[in-house]
């Protein structure tokens, strides 16, 4: 229930209203920490996959490049979202819409950088320019491509995307991808602090209420950060390493095009739109009781795409909205766009200070584990909650099951396609591309009346 200190009901449903800054200030805070680790760990995990993360030999340097992908994923969160709140002609819902780093690229991203170090850097952050650039544009059409987009298909590339992660979440609480084959990997050493983080996340998130619940994995791994730090587990080297104020720097890691990374992302951008639609019409019912406008979907989807065309010019990974923060504006019933812009401009002067990457360096990969194990598993039962809206008569389990067998083989076998060329490999063994091209191009071609 909405605090009516905050303004009268008819104000808290509008998006143009400012409550008391002394209220604003830390409903813009909660908004941040609701997404905060969320937010910052694809970067540790495409910095992992890269090569250039925990484990690599940049540790004795205190992880430069992995701190400036975490510093650009903080900066340009805020820069996305102020987008968003603010907006520029077009682009922008003009609504409460955080935006942050996309989980739903990562699939596509390991693949991409797998051990090539940060050279392989220059081709991901150009499918990132063009990737926005795409998704930009589909702004103009989004509202006439839902059609092919039901929960069938929506609800089974969601259930992917978890699926594709859910392993890198084990990998991370046993010891990382650095200790495997060693006997340290899934000792006990590194699955207490990783099972304490589970455990503190799911009584928070289940036996407290408002603040302290929107922020349970962060409590969580805060918890976990402790044990660790008590065992010996945790290295300040970076954070003492890094300097207080840096600039972005626009093609710090340079331009170059892999025709698989930039299919890939302009796949995602479609996946991501379509996510912002529903994000948008959710803060909409929740907030003001209402459905959103075409203008505000059309704005939402032009300032996804331009958030993330900007964010990889400077080395940042896509962004999109972020649906745990849809649930944190029904739950407080504040649908002011100045909250979260107030929450935007909190990330962007975190995101000039390398300080605060360091910091988050400093967490070890198996309490990150922990984290990251309760929030992949949110993307699959998020996944399975999108399906269950659907008829499940004959025909849609057949489609369904072929492309899940199908993607789901690839995934686990990417061996199968070795014969195939690198962009092929990048774009099958994700399993999201043929995903969602099986269950289209089934859902399209199938008859409804197929039972009959």
């Amino acid at each position: 229930m909405a605090d009516i200190s905050l303004g009268t009901a008819e104000q808290l449903r509008d998006p143009n209203y400012t409550p008391p800054l002394a209220k604003a200030v830390p409903l813009g805070i909660q908004h941040v920490l609701a997404m905060f680790v969320s937010n910052v760990t694809p970067a540790i995990i495409v910095a992992g996959a890269a090569g250039i993360g925990f484990g690599s030999d940049q540790g004795a340097l205190g992880f430069p490049d992995m701190t400036y992908m975490i510093q650009m994923s903080l900066l340009f969160a805020g820069v996305a979202t102020l987008f968003q709140t603010i907006g520029m002609g077009p682009v922008g819902a003009r609504l409460p819409i955080v935006q942050g780093t996309s989980f739903a690229f990562v699939p596509i991203m390991i693949p991409a950088v797998a051990g090539l170090g940060a050279a392989g850097l220059a081709g991901l952050m150009t499918g990132v320019m063009i990737g926005g650039m795409f998704h930009f544009c589909l702004g103009f059409i989004v509202g006439r491509i839902r059609y092919a987009l039901p929960p069938l298909v929506t609800g089974l590339i969601v259930l992917m995307i978890g699926l594709a992660l859910v392993k890198v979440g084990v990998q991370y609480a046993a010891g990382g991808v650095p200790l495997m084959g060693k006997p340290e990997f899934g000792s006990l050493a590194m699955w207490t602090p990783a099972l304490v983080v589970i455990v503190v996340t799911l009584a928070v998130k289940f036996f407290t209420r408002g603040f302290a619940a929107v922020a349970a994995v962060l409590i969580g791994i805060l918890a976990g950060y402790a044990v660790a730090l008590m065992m010996g587990q945790v290295s300040f080297t970076s954070f003492e390493r890094a300097g207080y104020f840096s600039l972005p720097i626009p093609f710090k890691w340079g331009f170059e095009f892999n025709i698989a990374i930039i299919i890939g992302m302009c796949f995602m951008a479609i996946v991501s739109a379509i996510e912002t639609v529903g994000d948008t019409s959710g803060i909409t019912k929740g907030g003001a009781g209402r459905e959103a406008t075409d203008k505000e979907i059309e704005g939402a989807t032009f300032a996804d795409g331009l958030g993330t065309a900007v964010a990889g010019v400077f080395g940042g990974l896509p962004n999109t909205s972020f649906s745990q923060n849809v649930g944190l504006i029904a739950m407080t019933g504040v649908m002011s766009r100045h909250v979260v812009t107030i929450g935007a401009l909190f990330l962007i002067v975190c995101g000039f200070v390398p300080k605060i990457g360091a910091l988050i360096n400093t967490v070890p990969i198996n309490v990150l584990g922990g984290g990251v194990i309760v929030m992949f598993g949110m993307v699959c039962a998020a996944g399975v909650n999108m399906l269950s809206e659907v008829n499940w008569n004959r025909r849609n389990m057949v489609i369904f099951a072929t492309a899940l067998s199908i993607s789901l083989g690839l995934q686990l076998v990417p061996e199968a396609l070795q014969h195939l060329g690198k962009t092929a490999q990048i774009l099958l063994t994700s399993g999201l591309l043929p995903a969602a091209v099986i269950a289209i191009g089934l859902n399209l071609a199938l008859p409804e009346d197929l039972d009959d």
